[in-house]
This record gives structure tokens, sequence and C-alpha cells, in this order.
């Protein structure tokens, strides 16, 4: 996809666009990636560029009526990807469109008493930068929470995607004991390369 082709704007007098780093896809397990938009702002438009077919992207939205900014979507988009096709990484970049947070339309109450479902859990977001070395880091959810899962994501700023001699410079393992994630990253070179590991630990 050419560079300032993308859509999350499109249609929307006014917003913000808001791009991710290059996201590595890799292997069969989904990857998510959380971006989020200024403060007093709601995600409003939602595009990805891929650097090569094979790429599936999605994203998770709350229920509601109707599907709008505010309803489906808050301050921030979780972007769901997974490599289809191909047996070498893939990455994809995440775009937002953000519009001012001044409301998201109403519900009417309704007259019997099921239980609605429940907002959807939103992970709890820690981003590391990266240097070449080997790092160890340790993630817990707050006090009177527990885990329920946890994954982590590999991006790479930068207008044009990530080599793939870059992407295999960086390899993360990630275990999990006794409801503590603990990651170590081994980085190699990373020539002009700005690059983070997003951890997400959903927790309830």
């Amino acid at each position: 996809m050419p560079a300032g082709a993308t859509n999350e704007c499109r249609g929307l007098k006014v917003c913000v666009p808001v791009a991710g780093p290059w996201v590595v896809a890799d292997g069969a397990a989904q990857v998510s990636f959380q971006l989020s938009c200024p403060a007093k702002f709601v995600v409003a438009g939602l595009d990805a560029e891929l650097s090569r077919a094979g790429v599936d992207v999605t994203f998770r939205g709350s229920l509601g009526s109707p599907v709008n900014p505010g309803i489906t979507t808050s301050r921030s988009a979780e972007f769901l990807a997974r490599l289809l096709a191909g047996a070498t990484p893939a990455t994809f970049r995440p775009h937002i469109g953000c519009v001012p947070a001044n409301g998201g339309g109403s519900r009417f109450p309704t007259v019997h008493e099921a239980v609605r479902p429940a907002a959807p859990l939103v992970p709890i977001v820690v981003q590391f930068a990266l240097r070449p070395g080997v790092h160890r880091f340790v993630e817990r959810c707050t006090a009177g929470k527990r885990l329920l899962g946890a994954t982590h994501a590999v991006g790479f700023y930068g207008a044009s995607p990530p080599s793939a001699a870059l992407v295999r410079n960086v390899v993360v393992a990630q275990t999990v004991q006794a409801g503590i994630v603990h990651l170590v990253v081994r980085a190699g070179p990373l020539p002009g390369a700005r690059a983070i590991v997003q951890v997400d630990l959903e927790c309830a």
C-alpha cells in the first residue's frame, strides 16, 4: 500500500491520524497490538498496511447500537492479526483516525432485566523500547486481579516495513508462572531502527 493511501480518516471532517509501528506476525499464533488516540479523542476509523499478502487483520469492538465511535470504539483500538500464508514472518502497520470525544449516542432502557454483556476486556498494555542485548521483563496484574492471558508483539517504527533480517534480530520468549508474565528478549544489531515490545495483560 503506497504511503498516504490509508483510509482511517476518510469521510471524517475532523480527524487526527495515528500510525503505529510495523508489528511482526509470525507463525500461527494471533498477535494483538493496541494503538491509542490523543487525550479526549476516540477512534472513528481504522486501517492497516501489510508488508505482504497473507496477513489477516481485524479489531476488537464493543457491543452496542448504533455501531459508532464512542460505542463500538473507545480511545484505543486493539488490532488482532494472524499470519495465514507463507513461512516467513510478515508485518502489519495499524492506523487509527481519531475524532473529538463529544458524545457517542445514547442507549434506551429496556423493560426486561436480562444481564447485558459487560464491556470487552481491555488489556493492560506495557511497552518497552529495545536496544541490542538480552533483556528480562516481569509483569503482573494489579492487586486484586488475576491474569487470564498474556500476549506480546514486536514493532518497528518507520515508513517502510522492516527487512526480514531486522525482524529475525529480535527474539522474544514468554512464560507465565503463578500469574506472573516473564519475557526474555534477545535483540541483535538494530541499525537505525526504533523497535519496541508491547505486552498485553488480560486481567479480571
